[in-house]
């Protein structure tokens, strides 16, 4: 009796066994699937197209893409961007005529497992002509944000996460706001230093600018968390 029993135990631990093995090999299969489906073949180029002077503003918000700001010739307002099926945007324009860009997914938990969308996917350029914008907003993960000598009559408010943001000559008639982590911040600001109000708040990471420097028209707004910080001002 005790021989059958210990038998019996033995066919019951190798069945645990196979059950095991083949669940572990069925759950392999399902993630290589969702990487695999998750991959590159689907992702097409996109062109979007307006007036510029039917907008007052731009929004751009989004997860792990570069960001290329630079001047169009014809006063129209450019944007090349990849989408695919898991991978989209909302582009509209609200009714304060501020064109928005917002990153959008139906991605499923085995979408997340595997590498990263290439790079030449992750990138969205955008050409502006250089006049008719009273706000500029543009908000990145994991992807450098640049951006020409834009001239802005209101506000520019500029967020990097995890990438590094580089302008030139920028000028905006109330303030520039530029929030960074784990990345640089290199440009220059349009102006001399005196008609600036600095607030720069750096942690992990030097700086040219002054923690608080008060008196001027205009705002400079930095925060910077594990970069560096470099940001002149020219009159010119």
């Amino acid at each position: 009796m005790l021989f059958k029993n210990t038998s019996l135990m033995k066919e019951v631990n190798y069945m645990k066994k196979v059950i095991v093995i083949i669940m572990c090999l069925t759950f392999g299969a399902i993630l290589l699937m969702g990487c695999s489906e998750s991959g590159e073949d689907n992702f097409e180029k996109k062109y979007y197209t307006l007036n510029g002077e039917e907008i007052a503003g731009l929004n751009i918000d989004v997860r792990d893409r570069e960001i290329k700001i630079t001047f169009s010739n014809d006063n129209q307002v450019h944007i090349d961007y990849f989408e695919s099926d898991k991978e989209y945007y909302s582009i509209f324009v609200s009714n304060d005529k501020v064109l928005h860009m917002n990153a959008e997914d139906s991605k499923e938990w085995p979408d997340y497992i595997g590498g990263k969308t290439t790079a030449g996917n992750r990138k969205i350029y955008v050409q502006l002509p250089g006049e008719f914008l009273k706000t500029l907003s543009l908000s990145t993960s994991n992807g450098n944000i640049t951006l020409p000598s834009l001239n802005v009559t209101d506000s520019i408010s500029i967020s990097a996460n995890g990438g590094n943001t580089t302008f030139d000559k920028l000028n905006a008639g109330n303030s520039i706001i530029i929030k960074s982590k784990n990345g640089d911040i290199n440009g220059s600001v349009k102006g001399s230093y005196d008609e600036y109000s600095v607030e720069s708040n750096i942690k992990k990471g030097e700086s040219n600018l002054p923690p608080d420097k008060k008196g001027g028209e205009k705002i400079l707004s930095v925060s910077n968390n594990n970069g560096n910080t470099n940001i002149d001002f020219v009159s010119d």
